[in-house]
C-alpha cells in the first residue's frame, strides 16, 4: 500500500548488492533519483487507473503491471506497494534474483578452475534491469494465471451444475463468475499488449537497456576527457604525442556499442517473447472458459425456449378445449331454458343419449381440431 504524509511515499529500495531499505521520499526526490517526470511518477499512483506500462527512460525504467508498482534503473529497484501482501511474494523472489546475480557478477574469476568458476563463465549473465523487469514479468504473469486457475476451478462445476438444473441461483452464480471472467480478462489483454507493443518497436526496447546507455555514457565521458588531453598535448611539437593522438582517436573502435546495443536488444527480445507467449495461454484459457459459458447460456437459451413452446402447445390446446366446452354448454343452456318440447316427453333414455352423444362430438372435434394444428405445424409433439 502507498502511505502518504503530506506529499511524502514510502519505497522500498533494492539495489544491485541484494540491500533493501524502506525511505520516504518527496516526489521531487524521486523524480531527481531516476530521471522521471512527474507524469511518469503520475502512473504508479494506485488512486488512479492506468493501462499496464513497460516504458524506458533516460536512466530508468517504469514498470505497472496489476499489482506489481516499481522503478528501475541500472543499479535500484524502487517499489511503491511493497506492503501489500500480494507483493510479498515478489520482493523476496526479486531479491533473491539480486542476490543471485550479484555473486555470478562479483565472484566469476576466469583463473579459477572449479566447476562453479566455469558454469558462471558459461552462464548468459543478465544485466541488472533484465533481471528485475522478468522479475515483474514472472510475478505479474503468475498471479494472473493462477487467478484464471482459480476462476476454471469455481466455473466449470457451476456450469455444469446449471446444465443439469435450471434455477434463479445457479444462474446468479454464473452471472457472477462472467463478470469475474470479464475484468480478469480485461488486465490480462492489457499485459499482453503492452508486450506485444514492445516486441514490435525495437526503438522501445533499446530504450529499456539501462546498464548499456550507463556504461555508453560513462565511455563518451571517458572518451571526451580523453580528448581534451590530447589536445592540450597536441599543442606540443611531439612525435610521440602525435602518434599517441592516433591511437586515441581509434580507441573508440576497441568498444563497439552498437554490437553491445543489438544484443542486449536481443536478450530482451527474447526475454518478452517468453513471457508473451505464457500471457497468450493464460488469455486462450480464459478465452476457452468464455466460450463455455457462452455455449451453456445458449444451452439454457434453448432449453428456456423449449420450455416456452410447451407453454404455447399448452395454450393452444386448453384453448380449442375451452371453445368446444362452451359449446357443449351452449348445447345445456339451451336444454336448460323453460321451453317445453318433444324431446323432454321422450324419458330417460333419450336424454342420456343427448348428453353422451355431445360429449362425444366435443371430444370428436377436439381430436380433429388438434390433428390439424399438427398438420399445419403449430403443434409439434
Amino acid at each position: 500500500m502507498l502511505r502518504k504524509k503530506g506529499s511524502l511515499a514510502t519505497w522500498l529500495v533494492l539495489d544491485s548488492e541484494g540491500k533493501r531499505k524502506v525511505v520516504e521520499a518527496r516526489k521531487q526526490i524521486i523524480m531527481r533519483r531516476t530521471g522521471l517526470s512527474a507524469r511518469d511518477l503520475r502512473v504508479l499512483d494506485p488512486l488512479l487507473s492506468y493501462p499496464s506500462t513497460i516504458v524506458g527512460r533516460e536512466s530508468a525504467m517504469l514498470i505497472n503491471l496489476d499489482h506489481i508498482k516499481a522503478i528501475i534503473t541500472a543499479t535500484q529497484v524502487l517499489l511503491l506497494n511493497s506492503t501489500d501482501p500480494s507483493v510479498f511474494p515478489f520482493v523476496n523472489n526479486l531479491h533473491q534474483r539480486i542476490l543471485i546475480l550479484h555473486r555470478a557478477t562479483h565472484q566469476l574469476h576466469p583463473q579459477e578452475d572449479s566447476d562453479e568458476a566455469k558454469q558462471l563463465d558459461d552462464m548468459n549473465i543478465l544485466p541488472f534491469e533484465f533481471v528485475a523487469l522478468e522479475a515483474c514479468l514472472e510475478a505479474a504473469c503468475s498471479a494472473l494465471e493462477n487467478e484464471v486457475e482459480i476462476l476454471e476451478q469455481q466455473t466449470y462445476p457451476a456450469l455444469d451444475k446449471l446444465t443439469s438444473k435450471i434455477s434463479t441461483l445457479n444462474l446468479e452464480h454464473i452471472r457472477l463468475f462472467k463478470i469475474r471472467l470479464v475484468a480478469l480478462a480485461s488486465r490480462v489483454r492489457r499485459i499482453r499488449d503492452e508486450l506485444e507493443h514492445l516486441l514490435d518497436d525495437n526503438e522501445n526496447m533499446a530504450e529499456l537497456c539501462l546498464t548499456e546507455k550507463l556504461a555508453q555514457q560513462q565511455l563518451e565521458n571517458s572518451t571526451t576527457s580523453s580528448m581534451d588531453d590530447m589536445e592540450n598535448e597536441v599543442l606540443q611539437p611531439d612525435i610521440n604525442s602525435a602518434s599517441d593522438g592516433v591511437d586515441v582517436e581509434n580507441a573508440g573502435t576497441i568498444y563497439s556499442p552498437e554490437t553491445k546495443h543489438s544484443s542486449d536488444v536481443e536478450e530482451l527480445e527474447t526475454l518478452l517473447g517468453a513471457y508473451f507467449v505464457q500471457i497468450g495461454g493464460t488469455l486462450n484459457k480464459l478465452s476457452r472458459l468464455r466460450e463455455s459459458v457462452d455455449d451453456t447460456e445458449d444451452y439454457i437459451n434453448i432449453a428456456l425456449d423449449e420450455k416456452q413452446n410447451r407453454l404455447l402447445q399448452m395454450g393452444v390446446k386448453l384453448s380449442t378445449s375451452k371453445v368446444l366446452l362452451h359449446a357443449f354448454i351452449c348445447v345445456t343452456a339451451i336444454f336448460s331454458m323453460n321451453i317445453h318440447i318433444e324431446l323432454f316427453d321422450t324419458g330417460m333414455p333419450q336424454f342420456l343419449a343427448t348428453c353422451f352423444g355431445g360429449t362425444a362430438a366435443c371430444i370428436f372435434l377436439y381430436v380433429v381440431a388438434i390433428s390439424w394444428y399438427k398438420h399445419k405445424g403449430l403443434l409439434v409433439d
